[in-house]
């Protein structure tokens, strides 16, 4: 590869392929600074490109894994994969593709302004360990069994899209929730480890993580907790029905609401730096503001939802900031300064063709 700059994009868009089974920005980047980001350096990628490219690799992949979708899913009476691939994947897909193009210019304008001083080998020496970026653990499975343990991620996406497509061409009515598939990939997962290790007790013990990371989000669930509190006190303080009502009473309300809207969380997720709190807590709200404004409820959930997500990369308090920032001894700000523009980018463009398409 003679510019480092194409993997800018491929390895955004890899990224956002790796988030369809790994919804959390904050693991997907771990993941990624563990395995991908020693790459990156040592093909000549400087620090800010490599961070932010890591940074914003989980934004608005249409998932059917994803929490907000499946919430957003049960509140408009729709199964997840048609609100997903049905309407969010119109916008978001493109939004992704375009985006890709923009980091690829903005991060090589960037270096060509700010050159990286600093060589791999030099951060390397800098690090307290000096290991960045060398394996845990080498285990070696026989070549069909790391295929299987390379599908087995995919298996809960693979299930429902299986169930989508059966839906829609042959017209069957099933439907199966995504706790349904997670716990059936689940089992079909442990089942696999006993058939390779043999050792029951073991695999049995290792299968407890599972268990206590579902234990271990009373930190997500305290900032659910307060983002609803906030939305409720705006309803108590008679905004929501202000909004309610002046949408009814405004001509052009269905273009004015998602734009209200998106700015709205723009400055709730630049605050809190969680890209999907709000969306939970105005969760409720969708359908009465939409209907108010005359609107597909599609048409309000979409833009709110991908702006919090691609918006998120642009709060220097977010955890995949700082994450990221921890990681390359890098300042937020500077990650937030390489970040801002594709996101950005990205806010008004999703935001233009909700509102062409919904």
């Amino acid at each position: 590869i003679r510019s480092v700059y194409i993997l800018i994009p491929i390895v955004f868009l890899i990224g956002n392929l790796l988030s369809l089974v790994i919804p959390s920005a904050s693991n997907l980047a771990i993941i990624l600074l563990a395995t991908l980001y020693p790459v990156l350096r040592a093909a000549g990628m400087s620090r800010l490109s490599a961070a932010a490219v890591i940074g914003t690799s989980a934004t608005i992949v249409p998932t059917p894994l994803g929490s907000d979708n499946v919430a957003i899913a049960a509140q408009l009476h729709m199964t997840v994969t048609d609100y997903v691939f049905k309407s969010h994947a119109l916008v978001s897909i493109p939004t992704l593709l375009a985006i890709a193009i923009v980091h690829y210019l903005w991060q090589k304008h960037e270096d060509k302004r700010q050159p990286e001083t600093l060589t791999y080998a030099d951060e390397l020496t800098q690090n307290s360990d000096g290991k960045a970026g060398e394996a845990v653990e080498d285990v070696t499975h026989h070549d069909f069994m790391a295929f299987i343990y390379g599908l087995l991620p995919l298996l809960p996406i693979v299930l429902l899209l299986v169930i989508f497509f059966l839906n829609l061409v042959i017209g069957t009515k099933l439907n199966m929730s995504v706790q349904m598939v997670t716990l059936i990939s689940f089992v079909v997962a442990v089942f696999v480890e006993l058939l390779s290790k043999r050792k029951a007790q073991a695999v049995l013990k290792e299968t407890g993580t599972f268990f206590t990371g579902m234990g271990d989000v009373m930190s997500i669930v305290a900032l659910l907790v307060a983002a609803q509190t906030f939305v409720q006190g705006l309803t108590s303080l008679g905004i929501i029905n202000l909004i309610q009502n002046a949408m009814q009473n405004m001509s052009g309300s269905g273009i004015v609401l998602p734009i209200i809207m998106v700015l709205f969380t723009a400055v709730i997720v630049l605050l809190s730096g969680s890209g999907t709190a709000l969306v939970f807590a105005m969760i409720p709200l969708i359908i009465p503001l939409s209907k108010a404004a005359g609107i597909d409820p599609v048409a309000l959930s979409i833009p709110m939802q991908l702006a919090g997500n691609l918006l998120r990369a642009v709060s220097p308090v977010a955890a995949v900031v700082l994450i990221v920032a921890g990681t390359t001894k890098l300042s937020p700000i500077q990650i937030v300064k390489r970040t801002s523009v594709p996101m950005i980018f990205g806010v008004v463009m999703m935001l233009v063709m909700s509102l062409i398409l919904f």
